[in-house]
């Protein structure tokens, strides 16, 4: 399985909305097959620009970052459920490239 790393936005919410909305996106994931390895807080930032979404204007939200393995046949069905999730701002998912150059990036190999 590949290994997938989930970019999200949450709205801004109090902490126990905030842990009720990461839990049942995790839950989400695991219920699809995925195995999960990190989930990173961010921390609540400004957004880039306001964001509508679900008839809600949006100026900050709570940043995070998951680290799951997943079959590449379930980010489309995951990416639908997120869309329609009311605390979620932005999801977006990205493949991390497993391998990790050891080469000198300033010349020929030695």
């Amino acid at each position: 399985m590949p290994r997938y790393e989930l970019a999200l936005i949450l709205k801004a919410m109090q902490r126990p909305e905030t842990a009720a909305a990461l839990r049942r996106t995790v839950e989400t994931l695991m219920e699809r097959g995925a195995v999960v390895r990190d989930l990173e807080n961010l921390g609540e930032r400004l957004l880039p620009y306001k964001m509508i979404k679900h008839n809600q204007r949006h100026s900050t939200g709570a940043y995070f970052l998951v680290d799951f393995y997943a079959a590449p046949s379930i980010l489309d069905g995951l990416l639908d459920h997120l869309h329609r999730d009311v605390d979620v701002v932005r999801p977006a998912v990205l493949r991390k490239d497993e391998r990790v150059p050891n080469s000198n990036c300033c010349g020929p190999p030695p």
